[in-house]
């Protein structure tokens, strides 16, 4: 099940774990990453926090925690080659993955029809 936030993160709910990374949409607006900062493993977030930072020619931008949780993993292999996230952001482009918090906070996320629908696209 995957869900997006406003912010343009995604996140896929596996059992108590969430993984997360940036949209197709986001990494097209950012252009080639040039640069990820990932979180520490065991670093707590509350939703809406900033959470990671990645920078491409265009511009530096945050990637915000979707929902509140613990570091558990990191993509080690984006910050080797940030053109991971441009060439599949929602597969090995990932970015962290969370122990969620409050599972509650998953429902105020959009799903995928949701979000197409916000950025002008059909589902």
């Amino acid at each position: 099940m995957l869900r997006f936030t406003a912010d343009h993160e995604w996140l896929r709910i596996d059992g108590d774990v969430a993984v997360v990374g940036i949209t197709e949409h986001a990494q097209e607006q950012l252009g080639d990453l040039v640069f990820v900062e990932l979180p520490a493993s065991g670093k707590s977030f509350k939703k809406g926090a900033p959470a990671a930072v990645v920078e491409s020619c265009k511009a530096a931008s945050d990637v915000y925690a979707p929902i509140s949780g613990q570091i558990v993993e990191t993509n080690e292999s984006i910050v080797t080659d940030p053109t991971l996230v441009n060439s599949d952001p929602l597969g090995h482009g990932w970015f962290f993955k969370l122990k969620i918090a409050n599972p509650s906070e998953i429902d105020s996320l959009m799903d995928e029809e949701t979000y197409k629908t916000q950025l002008g696209l059909k589902a």
